[in-house]
């Protein structure tokens, strides 16, 4: 909407916006607008254009009321890429989490902590902090026999090894130990491992733990119960959002600025997707009201765009990891292993204690 000219009509104009969370966007005469969000959009706009410097220069006003920070930091994100494309990532102080990558692409894969995604090899995240990232990606390499060394390999039977190798805690494939065939069995262990969230590695040793059990064998029943608690603590190290790249599916239930409504925020292969505005008024048809339960079928089961770049991947992920890792984070979310796989009793029970915490707000 156009700003009036400064003066009387201007004054009334800004004493009616509202006093509500809102992204805003400031168009001017010459250049990109000024776009920012706010937890109080009347009084930070009155500010910008009677205490700063867009007093003379700004020429409209636009804004987006949001009920939600991860709906303004979306909302924030969206407008920095359209009108600053060079540099939204400092404007929106969009800092990158870390990942576990297996990097397949190497002859002999190895594991490494980075915060950078590629379209080579699988990565894990995102996760709290590199320390966390780093603590997992060791705890894991103790249940594999995966190299540790960053060198790229010409294996020789006269290489010196390292002490992993002494420790028969590596394959040793730079001493020619293993087959190449052979060591890539071990990568796909390991990939399992990630990819299942240790259910393929324990699923082994519970059924080795009850049959050595059952055989009498005790102390080798004994061995793999500790193998179990092993693996529990491993398990414990992962952060609460970490997941496979290709399956980080999800699905954020958030505050609505309608009042008796939600908004759901699916996450599709690292994708945000557009907002699904959800009313708990119960729809009637034909005299019988319709249960949450189907209605979110019916609008979670429409076709949802999955397709993109993977640096695009990349910044939704940082957007989930800030949110929800933040001291600050409103809402739920909801892990999924498919999109095909919603577990609607529990989504129902998140959109009605959202819905319920922000009628008490």
């Amino acid at each position: 909407m156009l700003l009036p000219p400064i003066g009387p009509d201007r004054d009334h104009f800004l004493a009616g916006l509202p006093e509500s969370p809102a992204v805003f966007s400031l168009a001017m005469r010459q250049g990109p607008p000024y776009i920012a969000k706010t937890a109080l959009l009347g009084r930070r706009v009155r500010r910008l254009l009677r205490l700063g410097m867009f007093d003379q220069i700004a020429t409209a006003l636009e804004y987006w009321p949001t009920a939600s920070r991860l709906e303004s930091s979306l909302t924030l994100y969206r407008l920095a890429r359209e009108y600053y494309p060079n540099s939204y990532l400092k404007l929106t102080k969009l800092r990158m989490p870390t990942y576990v990558k297996v990097l397949l692409a190497n002859e002999f894969p190895r594991t490494t902590v980075t915060t950078r995604l590629t379209k080579a090899g699988l990565h894990y995240g995102p996760f709290h902090s590199r320390a966390g990232a780093e603590a997992f990606e060791a705890s894991v390499l103790e249940h594999f026999q995966l190299r540790r060394c960053t060198e790229d390999l010409s294996p020789a039977t006269d290489h010196p090894g390292c002490m992993y190798g002494e420790m028969n805690q590596c394959l040793r494939p730079c001493q020619a130990a293993v087959s190449p065939e052979g060591y890539a069995s071990e990568v796909r262990r390991v990939t399992d491992f990630l990819e299942t969230a240790g259910h393929s590695l324990l699923d082994i040793v519970k059924r080795s733990r009850d049959r050595f059990s059952a055989e009498m064998e005790f102390e080798e029943a004994a061995r793999q119960h500790q193998r179990l608690d092993k693996i529990g603590i491993t398990l414990k190290l992962l952060d609460d959002v970490a997941m496979p790249l290709e399956t980080a599916h999800g699905i954020a239930v958030i505050p609505s600025i309608e009042q008796q409504a939600v908004e759901l925020r699916p996450l599709l292969a690292g994708a945000w997707q557009p907002a699904i505005r959800f009313s708990l008024a119960q729809a009637v048809a034909a005299d019988k009201p319709t249960s949450l339960d189907r209605r979110l079928r019916e609008v979670l089961e429409q076709p949802m765009p999955t397709q993109i770049a993977i640096n695009d991947r990349q910044e939704h992920l940082a957007l989930l990891a800030r949110w929800y890792y933040s001291s600050w984070r409103d809402g739920e979310w909801l892990p999924l292993e498919s999109i095909g796989k919603i577990p609607y009793r529990r989504l129902v029970n998140m959109v009605n204690r959202v819905a319920t915490a922000a009628q008490i707000r």
